[in-house]
């Protein structure tokens, strides 16, 4: 790691327990912001980390399921992927960024900013007007287009398609922000109400996202044009394909590689050895065919496998005043995706198409 890297992380105190499985994309975020925001470092490292526990979350039961190399975000170097599954990696870490930065901002955390109070007094609607402490969103906007958009040096159409998603991102924190009002008047009467902006949860921007995902364009371009890289003609194919895009819509250039299978250029593990789910409690129909969808289509068999968990159990109050549990020892059914036996055909039933997880 460089020296410069480490006066950085030492400096803000980003601490090790946030940067362990986010080694590469936080370290690049906080050395792309200018030396004067330095102060908001922690919490920009902090997004970062949210934004891809996020995108684990939500692809934790689909073939691509967000390893750790999809950290790597930037179209510099050999990283030139554009596919379906790298518009939401930019659209969720760019989200989180601005997400940690306006709550942190709402909390009181920096001195150089506080609640939005720029509506406050003016009738919003009938019965309510706003006031109270709003989420100051465009000071996360701000401070996370210095560090996330600073990551893309070029000008061809992949970086611009990064900061595009990246501005999706942003419009997700907007898009789904609330409304919270309270009451006010004679004995509770309601008569009026104070009202004013506040974050969604997190979950949610990450499930907005993920239909995003799904309903992602894929750019169709003169590949000829394209290939004149950096060029007058490059730059214009790309300005006519993007003004058709919704400024919402999630973008990709490149069909989705085949996740079935283990590819260790691309940093894909396929899915041999995966969990997947068939039994249990509160599963979505999407959940119960992840065997399906991660062992039988990508032509592996499901292993049921017994294993042993240890919980607490069992747990009695003592006064005064602790709380004592047995250790109670149960065998749990876990399900995961193995080779076929060598006598059996080998072969990927059903190959990945399209933006299929």
């Amino acid at each position: 790691m460089k020296r410069s890297t480490l006066l950085i992380l030492s400096i803000t105190g980003v601490y090790s327990a946030i940067l362990h499985t986010a080694a590469w994309s936080v370290n690049n975020f906080l050395m792309t912001g200018p030396k004067a925001y330095l102060t908001f470092s922690s919490s920009v490292a902090a997004g970062a980390h949210s934004g891809m526990e996020e995108c684990k979350f939500q692809f934790g039961w689909e073939r691509w399921n967000c390893p750790e190399s999809a950290l790597q975000l930037s179209t510099h170097n050999r990283l030139r992927s554009a596919t379906r599954e790298t518009s939401f990696v930019h659209a969720i870490s760019s989200a989180g960024v601005m997400y940690t930065l306006t709550r942190n901002c709402s909390l009181g955390d920096f001195e150089s900013c506080g609640c939005d109070d720029s509506r406050n007094g003016r009738v919003g609607g009938r019965g309510w007007v706003w006031g109270g402490c709003s989420d100051n969103v465009e000071f996360g906007e701000k401070v996370s287009k210095l560090f996330v958009d600073a990551l893309e040096t070029g000008h061809d159409t992949r970086a611009l398609i990064n900061l595009h998603n990246n501005e999706v991102g942003r419009l997700a924190v907007k898009d789904t922000m609330r409304r919270a009002c309270k009451c006010h008047g004679v004995s509770g009467s309601c008569s009026i109400q104070t009202c004013w902006l506040q974050l969604a949860e997190f979950r949610e921007i990450g499930n907005y996202l993920k239909i995003k995902y799904d309903q992602a364009h894929k750019l169709e371009m003169d590949k000829r044009r394209l290939r004149a890289g950096n060029s007058a003609d490059s730059r214009g194919a790309t300005a006519e394909t993007f003004h058709h895009i919704h400024a919402t819509e999630l973008v990709f250039l490149e069909d989705s590689p085949d996740y079935c299978t283990r590819n260790a250029s691309l940093g894909h593990h396929g899915t041999e050895g995966r969990e997947c789910l068939q039994t249990g409690k509160n599963l979505s129909q999407w959940e119960k065919r992840s065997c399906r969808r991660l062992c039988t289509e990508c032509g592996l068999r499901v292993e049921e496998r017994r294993t042993e968990v240890v919980a607490s159990c069992n747990c009695k109050f003592h006064w005064c005043c602790t709380v004592r549990c047995e250790q109670c020892r149960t065998l749990v059914a876990k399900h995961f995706c193995t080779r076929r036996d060598s006598a059996a055909p080998n072969h990927i039933r059903q190959r990945n198409r399209g933006h299929r997880r």
